[in-house]
């Protein structure tokens, strides 16, 4: 992706709508003047000007509404939804701060708006779990009164809400004829930010309570659900899909086989031998000091794991957060997936480094789709030409349920 924005992260939080555009988000030269806004500023300055942004737009969407233009309206409080989501990542981190609260509630606000005015309407969800509400959104596909369609139920990762799912796929299926349901699970949105409740690895209760709901729900075709995960996704729905059997079909974008993986592979290279680095939980107390020191020290490793992964997972010290990821594996599960699966590979994807092992380990019908830089598909999740990754996945869905695939 162009470099627009004068800080690394700004850019690489800000460059994520790119992946937007073509599903109706900010269009390039709209994110390029928010990066010139921003200008060399701090994260504060990055997040007054995306939400100086959202109102405007906002504002737009109301004076296109009151003067009966409908589809503008939508647009317009669609675009608004999509700036307010992007304007907090940087405040990300435990105690959770107020003007990421506001920001999210004025992006629902926009998402709900822009929903009122479509056809059909999506639906509101509130699923009880544990205690705990898990808020979501039913996008009935196009069709005719009194038929069914297919479902895709859509998992974000660490730091995507509904928003980000709509415009990333969601948009796309509408298109393709499918229904969709969003939500934001623990850890997630507004499970997190409005209710504080973190992380869990045991996806498959998550998604069962999605499901009962999904399966009442008008116009839903119960034999044709599929479940997609994407970024950290991509291990929280597998984990879900080895044991929920009303999952019909499966896309994991990446495959994340292990959170801890990754953090092995770190550890590695900060000196830790591979025995040392086999379970780390067993690390030596001077080592991971060592190695948080290290994180701390890198700002975008700081915000990965210290500001990102400690608040999400609700913990409070790198240790702590190390024992958390190795409960996070696919590894020991990969073979109790038995629906359609597919797997999808950005050549420079660093979260993807484990899946095409793990999908050699897959004994369920299964494919791997490889996206490479010269396509503009190499980052992860393919943000740069998300475009193609939904239509090279949707193409797919639609063989598996035609009966076309395995």
């Amino acid at each position: 992706m162009p470099r627009l924005f004068h800080d690394e992260l700004h850019d690489e939080f800000g460059s994520w709508l790119f992946g937007y555009i073509a599903t109706g988000g900010p269009e390039f030269g709209e994110i390029a003047a928010l990066a010139e806004a921003v200008g060399e500023g701090d994260d504060a300055a990055y997040h007054a000007a995306f939400v100086a942004a959202g109102e405007r737009a906002f504002a737009e969407a109301e004076a296109a509404e009151q003067a009966g233009h409908r589809q503008a309206a939508r647009e317009n409080y669609l675009r608004a939804s999509a700036i307010f989501d992007t304007s907090y990542h940087p405040l990300y981190g435990a105690p959770t701060d107020p003007r990421l609260v506001a920001a999210f509630r004025r992006q629902m606000t926009a998402m709900e708006r822009a929903f009122a005015l479509m056809e059909p309407r999506p639906a509101p969800l509130a699923i009880p779990f544990e205690g705990a509400t898990i808020q979501g959104w039913y996008l009935p596909a196009p069709k005719e009164a009194g038929s069914v369609a297919p479902l895709v139920v859509f998992t974000n990762g660490y730091d995507g809400t509904v928003t980000d799912m709509y415009f990333a796929s969601a948009a796309a299926a509408h298109r393709r004829g499918y229904g969709s349901l969003l939500f934001d699970g623990p850890g997630q949105g507004g499970m997190l930010y409005e209710q504080g409740v973190v992380m869990r690895p045991d996806w498959e209760t998550v998604v069962s309570a999605v499901l009962d709901v999904a399966v009442t729900l008008p116009g839903v075709d119960a034999a044709r659900i599929a479940l997609s995960g994407w970024s950290f996704g991509g291990y929280l729905a597998p984990r879900a899909a080895a044991s929920e059997p009303r999952i019909a079909a499966l896309i994991a974008d990446p495959l994340l086989p292990g959170l801890a993986d990754g953090i092995r592979a770190m550890a590695l290279k900060f000196g830790a031998s591979p025995e040392q680095a086999a379970d780390l939980r067993t690390l030596a107390p001077e080592f991971v000091a060592a190695m948080d020191g290290v994180v701390r020290g890198n700002p975008g490793l700081d915000w990965k794991i210290v500001k990102r992964g400690f608040w999400v997972h609700g913990v409070d010290s790198l240790a702590a957060y190390l024992a958390e990821a190795e409960r996070y594996t696919l590894w020991d599960r990969l073979e109790a997936i038995r629906c359609p699966t597919l797997v999808t590979v950005g050549e420079k994807d660093s979260l993807a480094a484990g899946a095409p092992a793990a999908f050699e380990r897959l004994t369920c019908p299964k494919k791997l789709i490889r996206f490479t830089a010269a396509e503009g598909a190499g980052g992860h999740c393919e943000m740069a030409n998300r475009a193609l990754l939904n239509r090279r996945s949707f193409d797919w869905l639609d063989d598996v349920f035609a009966g076309r695939f395995g």
